[in-house]
């Protein structure tokens, strides 16, 4: 059964703002998560109980995962150098 990717609106805001090729990069990794939401090459992120991590090039996805009502909530989309700040 798979996971359901639910946005926050100010992951779906930040993705708004994205340059076009990057809008379907992201989009495309951020729904591959329904499949598996813990896939090889992502990262778990120290000290946060159930936030995880995958680049898109310079880019990074973070996002929750739910496992009893099986949902992935991508919570942040920004670029590399910004994505950890206010965690």
């Amino acid at each position: 059964m798979d996971y359901h990717v639910v946005l926050r609106p100010a992951a779906d805001h930040a993705l708004g703002k994205l340059p076009r090729n990057v809008q379907s990069r992201v989009i495309a990794k951020a729904q591959s998560r329904a499949g598996n939401p813990r896939p090889h090459g992502v990262k778990k992120l120290q000290g946060q109980l159930s936030l995880y991590r995958v680049a898109v090039g310079n880019y990074r996805i973070v996002y929750a995962i739910d496992d009893v009502h099986r949902i992935v909530t991508v919570t942040i989309i920004a670029d590399r150098k910004e994505s950890y700040r206010g965690l």
